[in-house]
């Protein structure tokens, strides 16, 4: 049910151990002309903007399916149709669900969940050999890589734009995208140690990325897909940090606080929240903490 890739950072004892690979990618080369979104449709302001954002989130809610695990029969694969492989907990995972919504694609591409701690073995051996979440099958081939499958989602189906154009942004999109690893990295081992002593310089990092362009209360100033990178984990972190640690991300950050406020009014992000619950049990029992 859970990303490996966590737990195994969770249980490591050095950082260069962790299996956080997931790199940022982009094929130059590709040209496809973007529909009408967010990044070209005339607003005044920065209401004006917020309005736009929601007005551009074709997200409906959805019946969710129950995960496949190794009991399961192999569905249909590379028949034409096209699924994105994913997990309900996995925050890699969510970042191409919440992307999938966003832009209006529930219809067109099919959630296949899969339980990552019970894992069907046909999921490695005909679907996707690396055998991690998310993966999407598109056009008789694989894309996986959270962040390569996001952009990819953006540059190849219809729907609004979620990068922008304006060569300042693009530039300093690549910047967050280039430092999401690290900062995931980052937050999990302070798990391990002092958390509310060590975890400050991170959340810093957002605010003053907040701060860059003040056309909105989002990453770049208006909703795009670096936003979708960083918000499952600041949603996982959040909750740990606060029930586990005992310490408040948001207080002295306001730009944080209203970033967060924010996202949780995108309904392409809320259809993908789970109960924090689910996560706090899980966090104690990777750090070995009792509910005694």
């Amino acid at each position: 049910m859970f990303c490996l890739r966590i737990s195994s950072l969770l249980r490591s004892p050095s950082i260069a151990a962790s299996p956080f690979k997931d790199h940022y990618t982009f094929n130059s080369k590709l040209s496809i002309a973007k529909p009408k979104g967010i990044y070209n449709f005339p607003v005044k302001n920065a209401h004006h903007r917020l309005m736009a954002t929601a007005a551009f989130d074709k997200s409906v809610p959805e019946n969710l399916l129950p995960s496949l695990d190794a009991t399961s029969e192999q569905p249909p694969v590379f028949d034409g149709a096209t699924r994105l492989y994913t997990a309900y907990l996995c925050p890699y995972a969510q970042r191409a669900w919440i992307t999938r919504n966003y832009k209006g694609l529930q219809d067109d591409i099919k959630l296949v969940p899969l339980d990552l701690q019970n894992r069907p073995a046909w999921y490695g051996e005909n679907v996707y050999s690396v055998n991690k979440v998310p993966a999407l099958e598109h056009n008789g081939k694989i894309i996986g890589e959270s962040l390569d499958v996001i952009k990819y989602l953006d540059s190849n189906f219809e729907g609004q734009s979620l990068l922008p154009d304006d060569p300042a942004k693009k530039e300093f999109a690549d910047q967050l995208f280039s430092y999401s690893d690290t900062f995931n990295k980052n937050v999990f081992t302070s798990f391990k140690g002092d958390a509310a002593k060590e975890v400050g310089p991170e959340f810093d990092y957002l605010v003053n990325a907040l701060t860059k362009f003040d056309d909105g209360p989002f990453l770049l100033g208006q909703f795009s897909l670096v936003d979708i990178v960083y918000i499952p984990f600041v949603e996982r972190f959040q909750i740990i940090l606060s029930e586990i640690f005992k310490y408040d991300i948001t207080a002295g950050r306001p730009k944080l606080a209203a970033w967060i406020e924010e996202m949780n009014k995108i309904q392409a992000y809320k259809l993908t929240k789970r109960d924090p619950n689910v996560f706090v049990e899980i966090y104690k029992k990777l750090l070995g903490i009792s509910n005694e």
